[in-house]
């Protein structure tokens, strides 16, 4: 197991790679169809996803976390 000190690293991969992997056939279909060799599309398209998505959520999860909370009343 990890350290917890790790956690906004392993958080910030495993959502890059869910949400570039999801958005990539999404986008993948959309653009070219069902056609015989999406996979490949999709893989290639994937890859390049993931590469921009995980610095990404690296660097905008914080300023995330601190508009939600803005956004978010207290509990009274």
């Amino acid at each position: 197991m990890l350290h917890p000190r790790f956690r906004t690293v392993v958080f910030a991969f495993f959502m890059a790679l869910f949400m570039s992997g999801f958005m990539s056939l999404v986008i993948s279909i959309f653009n070219v169809g069902l056609i015989d060799n999406i996979v490949t599309i999709w893989l290639k398209a994937w890859a390049f996803a993931f590469c921009v998505a995980f610095p990404t959520v690296i660097f905008v999860a914080p300023v995330v976390h601190k508009l939600t909370n803005k956004l978010i009343r207290a509990p009274l």
